[in-house]
């Protein structure tokens, strides 16, 4: 890795104008403590050109494309690329404890081995991110489940980083999904204060420059370079015309199915009847508490396959539309655990002979070379290497 000091005050190059002497700006010293804040949840790029080989790969495509007909590689939990045993243990006192019974391990909330910085370079377009307000209700930060996954980077920090590397890479375009994380602290819910700070992010004049504007609609390859485009997973309550009027696409909790194999539609416009078709089957719970590894990979993995052949297959109306499968999964409740990693990766022996979704995901993607899969939200994107690749169709 380069030292992140270098990287970011690169970061900052890019998007502050220099002084005429060559001394560094003020601007770019603001800049760089906002990205060296954001480091513990966007992360640090790499300085290998191998592990960069779709870092423009959106520069080549018409600016007439339908983002709904490109496969777009995710990742789920974005932000947890940096969360271990000794994260945890610092920040136990924001871990929720529920019972006494304590935290669940570390590598139940890890579902990453690298952060955004690193995944944009590697291709990847959609990042799946959680927030709520930080232990002391003073800034939204970033969470999964109970854990909280840095008491420093706060959701501006980590949009500016998305907003710097956009202004350094203005051919791409970038999906950002927000959903708010309930549960992390006894009687914390998406209230007047959340959604007070949350438009504020949003209403800022750097929000107004990086995020497309538009409400409701997908939209194409050109309109939506150098833009983030925001995906709400979250209402702002009331009677729902905030969320009609703010930007992106709302696909809101009450219309997400909670675990289902099967997968769903999400009408996100009802004017235009614009849909987003969904498979998020997060947990095999519905095989029994005592199911094999090799079971949950294969339930997950079944569930996985139909949702891509049906992205595939996809005709009409349906054939501009968004389709977002989650080959993310675990199931902690079961008994051996399968955690995140397990999931997407197998656990490394006999007992998951096939490895894990990953693994029989690059399988799929060769045999489906070609077709139009759409967004693929992945764990741990960066195994097998071949993996970003081949949902990208290269």
């Amino acid at each position: 890795m380069r030292c992140p000091s270098v990287l970011l005050l690169g970061y900052a190059a890019a998007v502050a104008a220099a002084d005429p002497s060559g001394a560094t700006t003020l601007g770019q010293l603001a800049l760089h403590k906002v990205l060296q804040d954001s480091r513990e949840v966007f992360g640090v790029e790499s300085d290998n050109n191998s592990s960069r080989p779709y870092a423009n790969w959106m520069s080549s495509v018409p600016d007439a494309t339908p983002l709904a007909h490109l496969n777009i590689p995710g990742t789920h939990d974005a932000a947890t690329w940096n969360y271990s045993q000794a994260t945890q243990d610092a920040l136990a006192y924001a871990t929720r404890c529920d019972g006494g019974a304590g935290p669940a391990p570390a590598q139940v909330y890890r579902t990453q081995r690298y952060g955004a910085a690193a995944a944009l370079d590697a291709g990847v377009r959609f990042f799946d991110l959680r927030f709520a307000f930080d232990p002391l209700d003073r800034d939204l930060v970033f969470w999964h489940g109970a854990a909280l996954l840095s008491a420093r980077a706060t959701v501006d920090d980590v949009l500016f980083a998305f907003y710097a590397w956009l202004e350094a890479h203005p051919g791409e375009a970038v999906l950002l999904s927000f959903q708010y994380e309930g549960g992390t602290k006894e009687g914390a819910g998406f209230d007047g204060a959340v959604r007070d700070r949350l438009r504020g992010v949003l209403g800022s004049d750097a929000a107004r420059r990086y995020i497309r504007q538009d409400s409701g609609r997908l939209g194409t390859v050109g309109e939506s370079r150098g833009k983030i485009v925001l995906v709400r997973r979250f209402d702002m309550g009331g009677d729902g015309a905030e969320d009609e009027v703010l930007p992106g696409l709302h696909l809101g909790p009450g219309q997400w199915l909670d675990n289902d194999r099967r997968g769903f539609e999400l009408v996100y416009n009802r004017t235009s009847n614009e849909t987003a078709y969904v498979e998020d089957y997060y947990e095999p719970s519905d095989l029994g508490a005592n199911s094999t590894v090799a079971e949950n990979i294969q339930a997950k993995m079944d569930a996985v396959k139909t949702h891509l052949e049906k992205a595939a297959a996809a005709a009409g109306d349906a054939a501009d539309s968004l389709f977002i499968t989650f080959a993310s999964g675990e199931n902690d409740a079961n008994v051996p655990h399968v955690f995140p990693q397990t999931m997407a990766l197998g656990n490394g022996t006999e007992v998951t002979p096939d490895g894990g979704v990953n693994h029989q995901l690059v399988k799929l993607l060769g045999e489906m070379r070609g077709s139009r899969l759409g967004v693929v939200v992945l764990d741990f994107f960066d195994e097998p290497a071949e993996l970003v690749g081949l949902v990208l169709g290269f």
